[in-house]
């Protein structure tokens, strides 16, 4: 007969609810504990008990550094949400491409249209600006948090084919360190032929 499925809602029992409390927020430490160590990721637990009792695990050295990383990621990705809005919101982001906004800027921007230009149009030349700085601007923050990423994915598996390599060479050494050993005791001869050897020898001497 198998468990009965918990029916996950707010426990009314307070003992009960408090038991279930120990019991899962033990196991969900656990698993993280076993989540970090099997697949080497950096796991971070906060906890507060209804009596506003603090439960934590960090895998690294510190909790604050984790929570700081946390931190700076969410607002990077705020930021590049950000930009990324704006330039959807662009009037002009719509329908032209970073480098058609570019083209039609310097286009208009030429000395013999220059001076013919209202303050209207030089408004909307400003917006295509902005639209395209925001554009690069968005593309070269995406392009490097990607590059970070392939950097730390290239440092890992640095890591682990070093960790390989020295497995190797330690594997080597010690069968080469046996082959000696076994090749230092095959090199001496029987003990009965060295019996024989000392008889002969004493027999020459007398």
């Amino acid at each position: 007969m198998g468990r009965k499925k918990v029916e996950i809602k707010r426990i009314k029992d307070k003992s009960c609810r408090q038991v279930a409390f120990c019991k899962r927020r033990k196991g969900l430490l656990k698993k993280a504990k076993e989540l970090s160590t099997l697949c080497d990721v950096d796991v971070a637990v906060v906890i507060f008990s209804n009596s506003g009792k603090l439960y934590q695990f960090s895998s690294a050295n510190s909790l604050t550094g984790i929570l700081q990383r946390y931190e700076s990621h969410v607002e990077a990705e705020k930021e590049i949400s950000a930009e990324i809005q704006v330039a959807e919101n662009s009037k002009y982001s719509r329908f032209m491409t970073m480098g058609e906004l570019l083209q039609t800027t310097g286009r208009q921007l030429e000395e013999a249209s220059a001076d013919d230009l209202t303050v209207t149009d030089l408004s909307h030349l400003e917006n295509e600006l902005q639209s395209a700085l925001t554009q690069t601007r968005s593309r070269k923050t995406h392009l490097m948090l990607e590059s970070v990423k392939g950097l730390h994915e290239k440092e890992k598996l640095l890591r682990e084919e070093n960790k390989l390599l020295e497995d190797n060479i330690a594997r080597i050494k010690k069968n080469r360190k046996v082959n000696e050993m076994s090749t230092d005791s095959t090199d001496l001869p029987p003990p009965h032929v060295i019996c024989v050897q000392q008889r002969v020898t004493l027999n020459f001497l007398q």
